[in-house]
């Protein structure tokens, strides 16, 4: 078996440092040849967020080509695991609490998809006009609304995850798999996205299905509203070549 897809995927990024942080600790991975896209947002507030952010996308990079997609996610797995080891051996070498990273990764392995993540950034789909958030943040404020808490209350702990690469000695990557359709556009985002931009404006974006455009202008939405913090979008676009199409001819 391989991951060999019947789908032509094309993609875009954008980021940015936003008007407030000195540094941009976000990064990302685009690689559509591949099949491999990620966005890894540094712990905003701890030393080192950068460092940690790229060790992230470095390290998922470095993946062997997969034989299908259940090793493709234990490979993934097993590098961020690494990762989260080095960033805990790291930070205890040059004595500060924690060196780490947020993740969230979408993996293309024949007609399938898988979203991995660790954290608050995010993967959405939008498919046939509709907008479906693939991941589940990893944050207070998720595990309050969870458990039936009101939006006011949720907001208090809105900004405390509870999990990353490097916060604790063991890390567990969650995984949602999903069959990819002709036409499905994907949002890989940082919270710096994710807070300013409600989901109705990131659907109308993602309608015109061109993914530098989107990029651009879901990066320049985010400024516009208010937004502080670094933000990076990764758009990803699924065309079936095996799909059939309809042709028009102009002349008749």
């Amino acid at each position: 078996m391989s991951c060999d897809s019947a789908f032509h995927w094309t993609s875009a990024a954008r980021t940015d440092v936003g008007p407030v942080r000195s540094r941009n600790e976000d990064a990302y991975l685009v690689q559509p040849e591949r099949g491999l896209w990620a966005v890894a947002d540094g712990m905003g507030g701890h030393a080192f967020g950068d460092l940690a952010s790229r060790a992230v996308v470095d390290a998922l990079a470095a993946l062997p080509p997969p034989l299908d997609m259940a090793d493709f996610i234990a490979s993934a797995r097993a590098s961020l695991s690494h990762v989260n080891q080095a960033l805990r051996s790291s930070a205890h070498e040059r004595h500060v609490p924690v060196i780490g990273s947020t993740v969230v990764a979408l993996l293309a392995c024949g007609r399938d998809t898988a979203s991995l993540w660790a954290g608050d950034s995010r993967i959405y789909l939008y498919r046939q006009g509709r907008l479906q958030q693939l991941t589940r943040d990893h944050s207070q404020a998720e595990e309050l609304r969870a458990r039936g808490a009101d939006a006011a209350a949720a907001a208090v702990g809105s900004n405390m995850i509870t999990r990353a690469i490097g916060a604790s000695d063991t890390i567990e990557i969650d995984v949602a798999p999903l069959a990819v359709r002709d036409g499905d556009v994907f949002l890989l985002c940082s919270d710096g996205l994710s807070n300013p931009v409600d989901e109705q404006s990131i659907a109308t974006v993602l309608a015109n299905a061109d993914c530098e455009r989107a990029a651009q202008e879901l990066i320049a939405m985010a400024l516009a509203n208010g937004g502080r913090d670094n933000v990076t979008a990764v758009v990803v676009r699924a065309e079936d070549l095996s799909a059939d199409r309809t042709v028009i001819n102009p002349a008749l």
